[in-house]
């Protein structure tokens, strides 16, 4: 019985040492050295400080910023640590009573046209990013606020936006950390 349970218990610290020590550790060192900021998170940083991540959504409710898509992660939403989706159906009366009450209040702010990323939720609730249309339909919201013309925020848009992929992965869209940094760089955050 030694026989066979020498060999099996070698291989088991062999096979642990390899797999579970050397070889994350060797990923971990090769992604530190050829992707540094992807490995770390993708962090931003302004002055010094992070702010937060490009790949993590993150709310903003100042009228002097662009608004994220709604996010059902966490009791308050952008919870990183309770990332998910609503578990709600499409038939469900709680998501069609709250979509209806997001609807109603951007058509009372003057939305005409609502695309669907400023009522639904993303698959993680942390979805950095919003469409083109989404960013169009708020930027009276952010002029006004910022007491701007309208020209000056979208021309801060127009330069923010991502095409697909490679040209041809994905839709285009915009991240809405990188577009509400970009606009404070442009016109001053001033306050509120």
């Amino acid at each position: 019985m030694t026989s066979h349970l020498r060999p099996a218990v070698v291989l088991l610290g062999a096979f642990t040492a390899l797999t579970g020590v050397a070889y994350p550790l060797a990923m971990t060192g090769l992604a530190q050295a050829v992707f540094p900021s992807q490995a770390n998170g993708s962090l931003v940083e302004r002055g010094g400080v992070v702010t937060g991540s490009s790949l993590i959504g993150q709310p903003f409710s100042s009228d002097r910023y662009f608004h994220p898509r709604p996010s059902a992660a966490g009791q308050n939403g952008y919870d990183a640590s309770a990332s998910s989706g609503s578990n709600l159906g499409p038939l469900s009366k709680k998501l069609l009573e709250r979509v209806a009450q997001d609807v109603a209040k951007l058509r009372a702010d003057g939305a005409t046209a609502i695309p669907a990323d400023a009522v639904t939720t993303s698959a993680s609730g942390l979805d950095p990013h919003v469409s083109p249309a989404y960013a169009e339909m708020q930027i009276a919201r952010v002029a006004k606020a910022r007491g701007v013309d309208p020209d000056r925020v979208r021309a801060v848009v127009t330069g923010s936006a991502e095409g697909p992929a490679f040209g041809v992965v994905g839709q285009p869209r915009i991240n809405v950390l990188d577009l509400n940094l970009a606009l404070d760089a442009a016109l001053g955050s001033g306050s509120g």
